[in-house]
């Protein structure tokens, strides 16, 4: 993907819609000093570019009883594109695990886990890791608060003016 090179406009434009992605064309507009045509053709372009990758709206997992969270840590023995594919396939399996992903160093992938009880975390790590025998190893821990949440990028870096 080409980098788009990020003027003034385009971060306020993304810190905008990080507050609030709702924001109709107008009221963006008005909130980042342009006109409106001027705002739909910038965002668009973030969005054709795959800055801006969707919308959506953030839900409390805690609100809908899954009171459980854990990071659960997996090591493979032998690492081949066939036990990859496995892995990706047992991921996919369980929508409680929310997030995945491939690791350098001593663990391979951790994984972000969902869950309303010990009981179904205890039945998604037997069914997705447990008939893998020798060939992995699988650490988990469970969040005792969280500290931050955000979903927010802050936008900098190469391609972007400073704040």
């Amino acid at each position: 993907m080409q980098a788009l090179r990020l003027d003034d406009f385009d971060v306020r434009i993304l810190r905008a819609l990080q507050d609030d992605g709702r924001y109709t064309n107008q009221e963006l507009a008005e909130r980042v000093g342009l006109s409106a045509s001027q705002c739909s053709r910038r965002r668009r372009a973030l969005e054709d570019t795959g800055i801006i990758q969707g919308y959506h709206a953030s839900v409390s997992s805690e609100a809908l009883g899954f009171e459980m969270m854990a990071f659960v840590q997996v090591h493979v023995a032998t690492i081949s594109a066939n036990n990859n594919d496995i892995i990706l396939k047992k991921i996919e399996t369980f929508p409680e695990i929310v997030e995945a992903y491939s690791l350098t160093g001593i663990w391979d992938y951790i994984l972000k886990v969902v869950v309303p009880s010990l009981t179904r975390f205890d039945e998604i790590i037997n069914i997705a890791f447990g008939t893998a025998g020798s060939n992995l190893q699988v650490q988990s821990s469970f969040v005792l608060k969280r500290l931050k949440k955000s979903t927010r990028l802050p936008p900098s870096g190469p391609n972007a003016p400073g704040p």
